[in-house]
C-alpha cells in the first residue's frame, strides 16, 4: 500500500471513530448477476440475467466516489463476463484507478482467463479441496488452477465461503494459498443464510472449531488475509451490523452494508469476515486497529 494510501485511510478511521461519522469507505458495484454457474450457496445468480450498461457502471462510480468510497469492488454475478460497448473489466478497472480509488478488488469465480495486474486483488472463490468445491460449484476446480498457473500477477486471493459442506477443508485451502506462486493470500467468510440455502449455515460450536484451524494456520505461515481479533464476535455473531462504511449499488440502488439488508431477520445472520472487521474497527477496537495495519500493509 502507498503512503499517501495509509494517510488518507488513517485520517478517515480516526475521524469515523472520534467524530462517529457513517459516512461510507467501501463500495461495491455489482456489474451484472449472469453467472455461468449456479453453486449451491449462490441466491444471487441468474436472477435477471442483465449486464448493466457501460454508461451506468461509469456513472456508479462517480457517485461512490463522490460519497467518499476510496476502496471499490466489482461483483456479479461473474464480473469476467461483463461486457459493453467494447469495454470489459479491465478497463472498468483502469478506469476506476484513474478516478481516485486507492484500491481496487474484483471478485470471481476463477473460470476466466486471469488476465487483470491492474487490479489490486483479485478475490476467487475457491470453496475447498477439490472434491468439495466440484460439489458445491460443479466440475471447475482444474480450470481454476490451470487459470491461476497461468495467471499474469500474483495479486489473487482465495475466498472461500466456509458452510457445512466445505468445513474441513479450511487447511486444504490454506496449503494451496501458501504454496501457489500466483496467490497472495486467502480470506474467509462463514455462509450467509439466504433464503433456501439455510441448510448450509454453521452452528456456533462449527465456526469456533473452524477459527481454531484458520488460527493453526495462521501459525503455521499461511497467508491468511482475515483479523483473528474479530473471530470471537463472529462465532458469537455479536459485532455491531450494519456496516455504516460499507455500501453496495446495483442497478441505481444504493445499500448500506449489502445487499442482506433487504432480508428480514438475515442481518443478525451475517457471516462475512470484513463486515464484523470494519464495524469493529469503526468502533474503535484496538486489537482490530492494529492487526489491520499489518495485515493491510502485508497484503495490499
Amino acid at each position: 500500500m502507498k503512503l499517501s494510501s495509509f494517510i488518507y485511510f488513517a485520517k478517515f478511521g480516526l475521524n469515523t471513530i472520534l467524530l462517529k461519522k457513517k459516512t461510507p469507505i467501501l463500495g461495491t458495484i455489482i456489474l451484472t448477476d449472469k453467472c455461468n454457474l449456479s453453486c449451491k450457496h449462490c441466491s444471487v445468480n441468474n436472477i435477471t440475467g442483465i449486464i448493466h450498461p457501460y454508461d451506468q457502471i461509469q456513472s456508479e462510480m462517480k457517485q461512490l466516489y463522490e460519497m467518499g468510497v476510496r476502496i471499490l469492488f466489482f461483483c456479479g454475478g461473474e464480473t469476467f463476463m461483463w461486457n459493453d460497448k467494447g469495454k470489459a473489466l479491465r478497463d472498468l478497472v483502469i478506469e476506476a484507478k484513474k478516478m481516485g480509488f486507492l484500491i481496487v478488488n474484483t471478485v470471481t469465480n476463477g473460470t476466466f482467463e486471469l488476465d487483470l495486474p491492474e487490479a489490486d486483488l483479485i478475490l476467487l472463490s475457491l470453496d475447498g479441496n477439490k472434491e468439495k468445491h466440484n460439489e458445491i460449484r460443479g466440475d471447475t476446480y482444474d480450470l481454476i488452477m490451470r487459470n491461476i498457473n497461468n495467471a499474469t500477477s500474483d495479486n489473487i486471493c482465495f475466498y472461500m465461503a466456509v458452510n457445512k459442506i466445505n468445513k474441513e477443508t479450511i487447511k486444504d485451502v490454506c496449503m494451496i494459498a501458501k504454496e501457489m506462486k500466483n496467490v497472495r493470500a486467502v480470506s474467509f467468510n462463514f455462509h450467509t443464510p439466504y433464503p433456501e440455502t439455510e441448510e448450509l449455515k454453521l452452528s456456533q460450536i462449527e465456526k469456533q472449531e473452524c477459527c481454531n484451524v484458520i488460527i493453526k494456520m495462521m501459525r503455521y505461515g499461511a497467508p491468511v488475509f482475515n483479523l483473528k481479533s474479530a473471530f470471537p464476535y463472529l462465532v458469537s455473531n455479536n459485532f455491531p451490523t450494519p456496516c455504516y462504511q460499507c455500501v453496495v449499488i446495483e442497478n441505481g440502488k444504493i445499500s448500506t452494508c449489502g445487499r442482506c439488508m433487504d432480508i428480514p431477520g438475515l442481518c443478525e445472520k451475517c457471516g462475512y469476515f470484513f463486515v464484523a472487521e470494519y464495524t469493529l474497527l469503526f468502533n474503535g477496537n484496538v486489537k482490530i486497529m492494529a492487526e489491520m495495519l499489518k495485515t493491510y500493509m502485508k497484503y495490499i
